[in-house]
């Protein structure tokens, strides 16, 4: 904190100010530890009315801006927080216990606020630009990164970082937490032990891949898992897991690797289980052909809002596959293939929770199924 008295645009000015300095310094090639070391000595020189407290705010924001993610770099050090949104020169909103809570952080500027996302792409080997204008990437830490720019994005640059948590929740730490009844983890580790094909359905920001991780935790040591994402975010606790991450084609179009062609090669690999950590496209049809023959006890996650949307979209994404099957033969591929919906929500509250878990039982018209467990209790 900046002791009282020193006003936040006066900060504001004596930032930009330095910064513009600290930048033609870097011209002549200096280090970014000697630049470091230039700044503290220039703030303190050109700054020395100001306290020692408030040096140190100006040399750190200075740091941040060039060398860092800018007034994001407090955020992403915060482990409270789960989700930064960025949404142009508006102030930063982030999640924070299932909450979406407004900041005082906010970007001065645009070129400021684009340079910040050319640093958290770098890592990544990723960028963005007028040409290519949206990206998904993976950083380092293992927090997912999406950006958009104008003029797909109309009001600046938009940001949205999902923060990775190292160590996944447990089902024994969901249990004690209340987000789990004891009635529905003896359910689903049965559900494991027999090998069913879980899907996990709810909207986003529900919890679906915390559910996955969790129910994944209950597999057997010596099981060989292969997970499939678009961007990696699992992060198991197990023994013998391959990870998958699929990649996006090159501005020239060139080098994508889709989910499909990972999960085709992942029945190559010899699993024992396979996860998928979202379906969302034509790989649908090919991972309904790897559940029904023989790849039993695998999970993936679907967007719906129940289990009847749940299985009626994994029809109608495996039917973009186009491969001239009736519509009938898919629904039969479903009904065989899935074996529990587990439906996953974020309350008012946002508590994140389980509230049904159904069973596919047969087809009619549509995929039938039974309730199970409600939020009321077993069925």
């Amino acid at each position: 904190m900046r002791e009282q008295g020193v006003d936040e645009d006066v900060i504001g000015q004596i930032v930009t100010r330095l910064h513009s300095q600290l930048l033609e310094q870097a011209q002549d090639g200096s280090t970014s530890t000697n630049l470091a070391t230039r700044l503290i000595e220039f703030v303190d020189r050109n700054a020395g009315s100001l306290s020692e407290q408030s040096r140190a705010l100006i040399t750190q924001r200075i740091i941040e801006r060039t060398l860092g993610a800018g007034p994001l770099e407090a955020l992403l050090r915060d482990p409270t927080v789960d989700e930064i949104l960025v949404s142009g020169l508006a102030p930063v909103w982030v999640e924070r216990a299932g909450r979406l809570i407004e900041t005082a952080v906010q970007f001065e500027s645009e070129d400021v606020l684009r340079l910040a996302i050319e640093r958290l792409l770098a890592p990544a080997g990723r960028r963005v630009d007028e040409a290519e204008p949206l990206c998904d990437a993976r950083l380092p830490d293992g927090s997912r990164i999406n950006v958009a720019l104008p003029p797909l994005a109309v009001d600046g640059p938009a940001l949205s970082i999902r923060r990775f948590r190292p160590q996944g929740l447990t089902a024994a730490q969901l249990v004690e937490s209340g987000s789990w009844t004891p009635q529905l983890a003896d359910l689903l580790s049965e559900a494991v032990g027999a090998r069913k094909n879980i899907m996990i359905c709810g909207g986003t920001g529900s919890g679906k891949t915390t559910t996955l991780a969790a129910i994944a935790g209950l597999f057997a040591a010596h099981e060989r898992i292969v997970t499939i994402e678009d961007t990696a975010e699992l992060n198991l606790n197990l023994s013998h897991v391959v990870r998958l991450e699929g990649r996006p084609a090159s501005i020239e179009g060139r080098g994508e690797v889709t989910i499909r062609r990972l999960l085709r090669n992942a029945l190559r690999m010899r699993p024992d289980r396979i996860i998928v950590g979202e379906v969302r496209g034509a790989e649908a049809l090919d991972m309904l052909a790897a559940l029904s023959t023989g790849h039993d006890g695998s999970i993936t996650t679907i967007h719906a809002g129940s289990p009847a949307e749940a299985l009626a979209r994994l029809e109608t994404l495996a039917l973009m596959a186009e491969v001239g099957l009736p519509h009938s033969a898919i629904r039969e591929q479903v009904a065989a293939a899935i074996d529990l919906v587990v439906l996953q929500v974020r309350d008012a509250s946002g508590a994140r929770r389980i509230t049904r878990v159904d069973q596919v039982v047969g087809i009619g018209e549509a995929v039938r199924t039974v309730e199970l467990y409600s939020t009321d209790g077993p069925k």
